[in-house]
């Protein structure tokens, strides 16, 4: 009969993690990332309300970096844009039907800032609607 080689031998070499680059989609370790923050106000973080308003981009170099960053710097930080994003994590993570003072609570904002949002809101749901719209 043979001996088998120990389980240490036989194990798989852990893998390494990948990264996508935002611009051009490659896939690289990890650990040769670009990664920072732009400011966008479409983006709030799931969990962490200190990050929204801020997209966390990934490039796998500095250039590609700097033409995702130029690309932010020229979008325009509609504070409506990110309000209402804020009030939508409130109503999706939490009961759905909450008073105006509820929401001011959930959200850090004040009332005028809600239906602001509200309204920035219904403004982008009438136009899609009428772009699909024959």
């Amino acid at each position: 009969m043979w001996k088998r080689k120990g389980r240490k031998d036989r194990r798989a070499a852990k893998p390494v993690p990948m990264e996508l680059c935002d611009l051009c989609a490659r896939v690289f370790p990890e650990d040769e990332s670009v990664t920072g923050y732009v400011p966008d106000s479409s983006a709030v973080h799931a969990t962490n309300e200190w990050f929204d308003g801020l997209r966390l981009i990934t490039a796998c170099s500095d250039e590609h970096f700097d033409e995702i960053k130029d690309g932010y710097a020229h979008r325009p930080f509609v504070d409506e844009e990110l309000w209402a994003a804020k009030v939508s994590r409130a109503l999706t993570t939490g009961p759905p039907a909450l008073s105006m003072d509820q929401l001011g609570c959930r959200t850090g904002l004040q009332e005028p800032q809600i239906r602001a949002a509200v309204a920035w809101h219904n403004e982008r749901v009438r136009e899609a609607q009428q772009r699909s719209d024959p």
